[in-house]
């Protein structure tokens, strides 16, 4: 008999592997943080000696949600510019914001808050793009959700850094630092724009990005208005810019991406590009439709986001999934477009195999990490229940989890953040908001 750390029994386990199985009456046996088997329920205890067992008989359990876009630290601006459009939203509302509150402290607090919120809905790995990535790196680690934290570039000076240059070398250091701490952190380049970031720095990024293995996180063809600042100021759509400046590749995780014609689809098929599809927050600033089945069918790897509370104004990946596939129905004309597991999958493996992490994380399969949500489904709003990708797309939501594991690492616990202090959490963001509104 095997003795392990976990024995996690649930009615069902969807799985989210090759073949998309879903187990009724299974068990995931988890030691040092990993999945060493999935097996019936009725064979566990012959196998295996668990140091804690659980049952989940009302519960799915699923792999976590991956989120692709973040900025995390944003969570402290929830709500405070709506209903204007994209570059209004950042140069009138955001940037001055930014400007005036964002230090060491306002990123640590805000991705705290972000944090928590994201593991009470299920999402146990996040993709960042912000100012003090080191903040977000420590705070990741401390609380123990699987991050990539995003090594922001922009040509202009913030509070972070004065050039392109030096938000690269900082960068870097991050880089070093934050991956030697803790396995669940790894890194991406993250310049900004192809509006905000000039093409020296950016050919240096492809560089580097190279040399060091790790993903490139960037806005691309956001908006109409982005698209046509490009053609006024270089003669070429964004994408064509990037692809002659060695960008496109599977390396480049291309985010919100509502502008696309054939050609670009094209393009992003012969490089492998990843498109990190935003839905709520694309509806909510009025930026465009990405087409998402059209990329899909044309072979491009297609997963999901929230975008910032600030333009959302959630991180509520189980709202993303559901936006997604109604999205792309009503976007292509056809019902079955993204379908249910299509959604899921666009939200847990696809999403990281964007990452790089495809082979840690993203679905439920014997050697990856034990990252698990259980999502209770004996609810009155999910029965009677006959297919369950179909219950958990269209029908549940971020408050049906009530169980999650990072790497073996029980983070909720019936509903309660097991980590952190969730009245310290509302008394600092209660601050900031005060802060901030009498400025």
């Amino acid at each position: 008999m095997s003795q392990i750390d976990l024995l996690l029994h649930a009615r069902s386990i969807v799985t989210v592997d090759t073949d998309n199985r879903v187990l009724e009456d299974h068990c995931l046996a988890i030691d040092a943080g990993q999945i060493v088997a999935i097996l019936p329920s009725a064979e566990a205890a012959p196998r295996y000696q668990a140091k804690q067992t659980q049952h989940f008989d009302k519960h799915v359990l699923m792999p976590g949600l991956v989120n692709t876009h973040t900025h995390a630290a944003m969570n402290l601006m929830r709500g405070i510019a709506d209903d204007v459009p994209l570059m209004e939203w950042l140069e009138h509302h955001i940037w001055p914001i930014e400007a005036k509150w964002v230090n060491s402290d306002f990123v640590r607090d805000g991705t705290r808050l972000a944090i928590a919120e994201m593991i009470r809905g299920g999402t146990t790995c996040f993709n960042d793009m912000y100012f003090y990535p080191d903040q977000v790196a420590r705070v990741a680690s401390e609380i123990g959700i699987r991050a990539s934290i995003g090594l922001i570039v922009i040509d202009f000076p913030t509070v972070w850094a004065q050039d392109a240059d030096e938000y690269i070398r900082k960068g870097l250091k991050v880089h070093d630092q934050a991956c030697a701490e803790s396995d669940l952190i790894t890194t991406a380049f993250a310049p900004h724009a192809p509006y905000s970031v000039s093409d020296k720095p950016l050919k240096k990024i492809s560089q580097l990005a190279e040399q060091l293995d790790i993903p490139i996180h960037m806005h691309v063809h956001e908006t109409a208005h982005e698209v046509n600042m490009g053609m006024e100021a270089s003669g070429q759509r964004p994408l064509d810019r990037l692809h002659e400046l060695g960008l496109l590749s599977p390396r480049l995780l291309a985010v919100h991406m509502t502008q696309l014609n054939d050609e670009d689809i094209k393009k992003l098929v012969s490089t492998g590009t990843h498109v990190l599809h935003c839905p709520e927050s694309n509806l909510k600033l009025a930026s465009g439709f990405c087409p998402v089945q059209k990329l899909l069918d044309a072979g491009v790897n297609v997963c999901l986001g929230t975008d910032s509370v600030a333009s959302n104004n959630d991180l509520d990946m189980f709202g993303e999934l559901r936006t997604a596939t109604l999205l792309a129905k009503g976007v292509s004309g056809d019902p079955r477009s993204v379908d249910v597991t299509t959604a899921l999958r666009m939200a847990t493996i696809n999403a990281a195999a964007a990452l790089g992490l495809d082979k840690v994380t993203g679905s439920l399969e014997v050697g990856k990490a034990a990252d698990v949500i259980a999502l209770d489904m004996e609810r009155i709003e999910t029965q009677p229940m006959f297919e369950p990708l179909s219950q958990i797309v269209h029908a549940s939501g971020r408050h049906h989890v009530t169980d999650v594991w990072v790497a073996g690492k029980q983070l909720l616990h019936e509903g309660k953040l097991t980590g952190m202090d969730e009245v310290t959490l509302m008394e600092t963001a209660k601050k900031w908001g005060k802060r901030i509104r009498e400025g």
